[in-house]
């Protein structure tokens, strides 16, 4: 089968990387009285902001399991799930390790920010599962797409059980996963759903994107799946709940942000799809492949990870709009341009990590 590289996706992951740095940094240090909802541009600003977490995820899924189908259409999968299960422990080990404060470690003080869930660790373990997901059905693609398009509708609906959820009896470093009462940022559920979602627009796409007029028909589909999530889909939320009497659907309606996010996210799709031919060796897509690093950086710079000194620790909701904005753009070129001249070491760790996981299973080997 002929297998097509989707240059767009770079593009998606570039706008939802710096839209992060922006968000995270205005956040962080824009001043508590700038923060009113019932100024117009304060509420388009945090609407956009709230789309980034959904990008990451759905594109994650996207990417991740495409490369799985083109891997096991060529006949050899066994390297890139051998990667995949790699790249979703190092998310994970990454995860945990921005949480560190060695300063603090080595006073002997230490807490429960550590076992914090974030978005790096939800993602490593969304790969994990699409790994064992891929392994069990990668023989039938149909089923598959039945699947993953399920639970991630599953994960959407159901999120009304699991919003306020406590979880008692188990390590808080499991229940971190599942719960945000003890202060994690990101759940695996509802966030699983949209990767889900994304895996399943995977498969769409690697059985049709060689196709003529796939291009625009998926675009147009792209545009109007998205409109009518925005706009439509907790009335066919309250329709179903109507029909079927299953109340469940009618909480789901009711706080409806996981489905008009992801039509936010087939939005933007649809229009970095449409200018795909323009973003080829551009700027953009080059930072669309730094996402990890840039990821790691900013979160060094403006959390104070290993330290505990950061922008935040100095500027704590401290700048006005203006200094807030004009920060933001100069923190966005900032750390794109660390992230650029630090790729050679990105990829020297990367390597490094690798080879000695590869040392110590053969020292495992060695003593079985």
């Amino acid at each position: 089968m002929q297998v097509t590289r989707l240059y767009f996706i770079d593009a998606v992951r570039a706008f939802a990387i710096l839209m992060m740095l922006q968000g995270h940094f205005i956040d962080t240090l824009l001043m508590p009285v700038y923060r009113d909802k019932a100024n117009l541009a304060y509420n388009v600003w945090s609407y956009f902001r709230g789309i980034t977490a959904p990008t990451f995820f759905t594109i994650s899924g996207l990417v991740f399991t495409y490369l799985l189908l083109r891997a096991y259409a060529k006949g050899d999968d066994k390297a890139r799930i051998k990667k995949g299960l790699f790249r979703g422990l190092l998310l994970l080990a990454i995860g945990y390790s921005l949480r560190i404060n060695i300063i603090s470690w080595l006073k002997g003080y230490f807490n429960n920010y550590f076992f914090v869930v974030d978005v790096l660790q939800c993602i490593g373990l969304s790969l994990i599962f699409l790994v064992g997901m891929h392994l069990l059905l990668k023989k039938h693609s149909y089923i598959f797409s039945v699947v993953l398009f399920t639970i991630g509708c599953i994960c959407f609906v159901t999120e009304p059980l699991y919003r306020n959820l406590t979880i008692e009896g188990i390590p808080q470093f499991l229940a971190n996963y599942m719960s945000k009462s003890n202060g994690s940022v990101f759940t695996i559920l509802p966030w699983f759903g949209y990767s889900a979602f994304g895996a399943f627009i995977s498969t769409v796409f690697f059985r049709h994107v060689h196709r003529e007029q796939f291009k625009v028909f998926t675009i147009a589909t792209f545009f109007i799946v998205g409109y009518l999530l925005i706009y439509h889909s907790s009335w066919v939320l309250l329709k179903l709940s109507g029909i079927t009497g299953i109340e469940l659907l009618k909480e789901s309606a009711d706080y409806n942000y996981l489905f008009t996010r992801l039509g936010n996210v087939f939005i933007l799709f649809g229009v970095f799809y449409s200018i795909e031919r323009f973003l080829k060796q551009s700027i953009i897509a080059r930072i669309g492949e730094k996402t990890l690093s840039i990821y790691v950086i900013h979160f060094i710079l403006l959390y104070g990870s290993f330290t505990g000194y950061g922008l935040k620790r100095f500027l704590n909701q401290s700048l006005s709009p203006y200094e807030a904005i004009s920060g933001a753009l100069l923190f966005m070129l900032v750390v794109c341009f660390i992230s650029f001249h630090y790729a050679k070491t990105n990829t020297f760790v990367y390597n490094l990590i690798r080879k000695l996981t590869d040392k110590l299973k053969d020292y495992y080997h060695g003593l079985r």
